[in-house]
């Protein structure tokens, strides 16, 4: 008895075979990169925004915390060294998450060339300022770098004390315009960001969802508030 024979199909003459994607060049794999690289960025904000409010406890403990940043890991790390572990370690997120999010937004527009006749209105405020919520907070870490650690741009800076450096750049109206509109952009970029994120790593689910917008609610309003707080003590005097 005869075995049946397989045929296998052949690609018609001059196609090209395209190799299967790597994990980076997949949609699924920038979305992930882009969810992963921004919950790192939150854990910073969560602890940034907790140092920042050492402030309310004077010039003296929040002096002590500054040098302790520059200190910690010791005597094991060499002085800075784990400030500049963490600080290269946020440079990778964010550059990672800025690559991922143009990348999947030029895919986007490649998909489709031509604009929707109607603009949905469903999209929330925050889906909607992404893009240029992302542009400020980027614009804003710059800004941010040269004002309270470089110190570049701080005229009234005194190196090593970061409590008189932070009342210094809250008393010109210029520093409260700066920080204030990109700390609101950070609020909407959280709210939604940590939503998608859950959606991205299959965390999300029908069930879960009114909880997770919730914790994106009550996270974008705390770390907001948290960050707020630290310039408008200082405009009202109760940091001075």
């Amino acid at each position: 008895m005869a075995s049946a024979t397989r045929t296998e199909r052949k690609p018609a003459a001059g196609t090209r075979l395209r190799p299967p994607r790597s994990f980076w060049g997949s949609t699924v794999g920038k979305k992930t990169v882009m969810a992963v690289s921004g919950l790192i960025m939150l854990g910073y904000l969560v602890a940034h925004v907790a140092g920042n409010l050492k402030v309310f406890f004077g010039p003296e403990e929040f002096n002590a915390y500054g040098h302790w940043l520059r200190t910690m890991g010791a005597p094991v790390l060499h002085h800075e060294w784990a400030l500049w572990i963490v600080r290269i370690g946020l440079v990778a997120a964010v550059v990672a998450h800025a690559v991922s999010a143009y990348q999947l937004s030029r895919r986007d527009i490649r998909a489709r060339p031509t604009g929707y006749v109607h603009k949905r209105r469903r999209a929330s405020y925050a889906t909607r300022t992404m893009r240029w919520g992302g542009v400020i907070i980027a614009l804003f870490i710059v800004w941010h770098i040269l004002d309270l650690t470089t110190l570049t741009v701080n005229e009234n800076a005194e190196p090593g004390k970061p409590y008189e450096n932070v009342v210094a750049t809250f008393s010109t109206w210029y520093g409260n315009v700066i920080y204030l509109t990109a700390m609101l952009a950070v609020g909407l970029h959280v709210r939604h960001g940590f939503w998608s994120a859950a959606q991205t790593l299959g965390i999300g689910s029908a069930r879960r969802d009114r909880a997770l917008k919730a914790v994106a609610n009550g996270l974008a309003l705390v770390l907001t508030a948290g960050f707020v707080a630290v310039p408008v003590a200082v405009m009202t005097g109760v940091v001075s």
